[in-house]
């Protein structure tokens, strides 16, 4: 064992922690164990958050809030309760600030509507300015763009660095004293690039702009304080945090949800309705228009227990030694560019990369071949290969559950593409 893969040892119990999860026993081509390095696209569940599911289903399947029967109080009791459980993982000061989508896009275009529609001072309109950057997954583009169109304000974004890092140099040039809404990524999913927060909320403040952070990247990996964040608005989605799919979330300030007006309309975000007009319910309820993922939303509850229970400072560490050792053994493939941070200081778990003049979707059938599961393309982050002069990337991501042994099958792996390729 080397020095590196010596130095994981004791983080996490990487082996009991496999073990709650059955799709990693998994083998595909003729008996190969998968080894999965894709959960910056998806995590893989647990049982705990399976079964709470099946549970559900099974003995507590009602619509909520609007029974006064035992199972419809059940159901509501077990949606809400998942409200609070990920209200403490936030660190939220109000249970009433988090507000169940069914993915971080939804989210964000959730943002972007409101202020579309809202009356001063938060109306973005054709003196206005949007912000965001060249490396946002493209969640956290297409809502600007459209917004920009529909409203003539105008869209600026920060550039990237050779390094992959945001360029900060023009930051006062970039928010002025017309930008209204500046958003961008904690961690983005290609470069596994870390922002920093604190700089760009900072010059936000200073112009009065509201700040939305995409924590999509973020909340699976790391301790995820919206009051320490100072942010106005946070996203982020349940199926890259071991929770099922169909399930986001939006935190905003509640002074901001108060005073915005509601994306969508339907039941249960009313209050009261006439054939001349509607009242609106009190957030949350006022964002959540309709039959709400109730199942999705008890499955995050069972994911934000499962993390919690192991220790999201413990899951950091135990990643960013990952990290480490794998972009230690990658750098010693022969043709290999990373594209993004080099070292693990201030990154994510997602390395993307190229190899040679070997298309990236080569690459992935042939690791596929290996049982090696990794993401190819562009990775909903299309201005960032642009940016780097690229067709696309292979991207190597991981999670709690992922070992030393998982990368070393990766370099391995990769040995076996270039043989392959000649």
């Amino acid at each position: 064992m080397t020095d590196a893969r010596q130095g994981l040892s004791g983080l996490l119990d990487t082996e009991a922690i496999r073990k709650d999860f059955p799709l990693l026993d998994r083998t595909v081509h003729d008996g190969k164990k998968v080894v999965y390095l894709d959960s910056a696209a998806t995590s893989q569940k647990p049982r705990q958050v399976l079964d709470a599911l099946n549970t559900y289903y099974e003995r507590h399947n009602a619509n909520v809030h609007r029974g006064v029967y035992t199972i419809a109080e059940e159901a509501t009791a077990l949606y809400e309760g998942a409200r609070d459980k990920v209200a403490a993982f936030i660190n939220a000061p109000s249970r009433d600030e988090v507000i169940f989508t069914k993915n971080a896009s939804e989210s964000l275009n959730l943002v972007a509507n409101m202020l579309g529609w809202a009356d001063e001072p938060y109306r973005v309109d054709r003196d206005t300015e949007i912000v965001t950057t060249e490396m946002e997954h493209h969640s956290n583009i297409v809502p600007w763009q459209l917004l920009a169109q529909r409203t003539g304000a105008k869209l600026k974004w920060f550039g990237i660095t050779d390094d992959g890092r945001l360029d900060l140099s023009n930051i006062d040039e970039i928010i002025t004293e017309k930008t209204k809404i500046v958003s961008f990524t904690l961690v983005s999913n290609i470069l596994g690039t870390v922002n920093p927060v604190e700089q760009i909320i900072r010059r936000a403040q200073q112009v009065g702009a509201l700040v939305c952070i995409d924590a999509s990247q973020a909340a699976p990996h790391m301790v995820l304080d919206v009051q320490a964040l100072q942010a106005d608005f946070v996203a982020f989605t349940g199926h890259k945090m071991v929770g099922p799919t169909g399930i986001g979330v939006l935190w905003g300030r509640q002074e901001l949800l108060e005073d915005l007006p509601p994306f969508l309309g339907g039941g249960e975000m009313i209050e009261t309705v006439s054939m001349h007009s509607s009242t609106y319910a009190p957030a949350p309820h006022k964002f959540e228009a309709g039959t709400p993922p109730i199942a999705q939303a008890v499955g995050l509850g069972a994911a934000v227990d499962y993390l919690t229970s192991i220790g999201m400072e413990k899951i950091h560490q135990h990643e960013k030694a990952i990290t480490e050792y794998a972009l230690k053994r990658l750098l010693e493939v022969p043709d290999l560019r990373i594209i993004g941070p080099t070292t693990a200081e201030d990154r994510g778990a997602a390395i993307s990369f190229t190899l040679g003049d070997i298309h990236p979707h080569d690459v992935g059938q042939v690791l596929d071949e290996q049982g090696i599961a990794v993401r190819v393309g562009h990775h909903c982050a299309r201005p960032v290969c642009l940016r780097y002069g690229i067709p696309a990337t292979t991207r190597a991501s991981f999670y709690l559950y992922s070992t030393p042994a998982e990368v070393d099958a990766l370099v391995d792996g990769l040995e076996h593409v270039r043989n392959f390729f000649g």
